[in-house]
């Protein structure tokens, strides 16, 4: 870890930290207080990834729909129109709709190997965005000024790096240049975050192994064939098994390469120096 204790962190004239764990315990709330304090610089990995290195697939997407259009068709065809995401750092659907959920058509579904293709185009640049953090905490300070940093990475970190492998070329860079920060959630966390995306099920990245064994489970529990399959259904179905498979993940990740810090007391900050005392109080306790 880049701070070994809560005195080096507490006198650190850069701190440089990143925040991981599951979607919607509070990342992107902390990294938001920060950059409003105005001394700390955003770096969103889920953005970085929708923008620099997406952005072109989520654009065609959006051109192959609108060329089914008489109209649109041929103003695309004259370059009369453009077409393009409005992503921002608190509206990632583009992406989210872009990567998609696999099964019958009539409901927006997806062919599992398109599907799969998406995810793997993901996989790809989730790696790259997160190994710009060390270019980005750089850039913050030498080009804007900006002596802090915090990295906002997305949820699906855990499944693209292996946390119990000392020599992860991911793990290190990012350790490397910014603390890790684990928000983890409890027992009560987890379910309201079930009952959230039950209500609005939104598409996410996966491991492969673990899609490819929950799509064939799905379907022979469920005796369906792919274009059966409702696309809503099948990753609600998916979801809880998705949050216990991360959750000793994000453990591993905690132990081996950073600290940990809690849903709750996350929910209590209220300014930079509420985060800083927290950072420091996890430091002093991993010690």
């Amino acid at each position: 870890m880049i701070y070994q204790s809560a005195s080096e962190w507490q006198a650190a004239k850069r701190k440089r930290v990143l925040v991981f764990g599951m979607s919607g315990l509070g990342k992107t709330h902390i990294a938001n207080l920060l950059r409003a304090g105005g001394n700390w610089f955003h770096y969103s990995i889920d953005y970085r990834i929708g923008t620099r290195y997406m952005g072109e697939h989520i654009a065609d997407n959006f051109k192959r729909e609108a060329m089914k259009v008489p109209l649109l068709r041929e103003l695309l065809m004259t370059d009369s129109v453009h077409i393009t995401s409005n992503i921002t750092f608190n509206n990632l659907a583009p992406l989210s709709t872009y990567l998609g959920k696999p099964g019958d058509p009539a409901k927006g579904g997806l062919p599992f190997a398109e599907y799969m293709r998406r995810q793997d185009q993901h996989r790809t640049a989730e790696i790259s965005a997160l190994l710009d953090t060390v270019h980005f905490a750089d850039r913050a300070q030498s080009l804007y000024g900006y002596d802090h940093f915090i990295c906002d990475s997305g949820g699906s970190i855990c499944e693209v790096v292996d946390p119990d492998n000392p020599a992860d070329p991911v793990l290190t860079a990012l350790s490397d240049a910014a603390l890790m920060v684990w928000i983890k959630g409890s027992d009560a966390h987890t379910e309201e975050l079930i009952r959230r995306f039950d209500r609005a099920p939104k598409p996410m990245y996966y491991q492969p192994d673990f899609l490819h064994a929950a799509w064939a489970e799905y379907l022979k529990t469920n005796g369906l064939t792919e274009e059966k399959v409702d696309p809503d259904a099948f990753v609600r179905w998916a979801y809880s098994r998705a949050l216990a498979h991360r959750q000793p993940l994000y453990e591993a990740m905690a132990r081996n390469w950073g600290i940990t810090v809690t849903a709750e007391e996350v929910a209590q900050i209220r300014t930079p120096g509420d985060f800083e005392s927290l950072v420091a109080a996890a430091l002093e306790a991993r010690a």
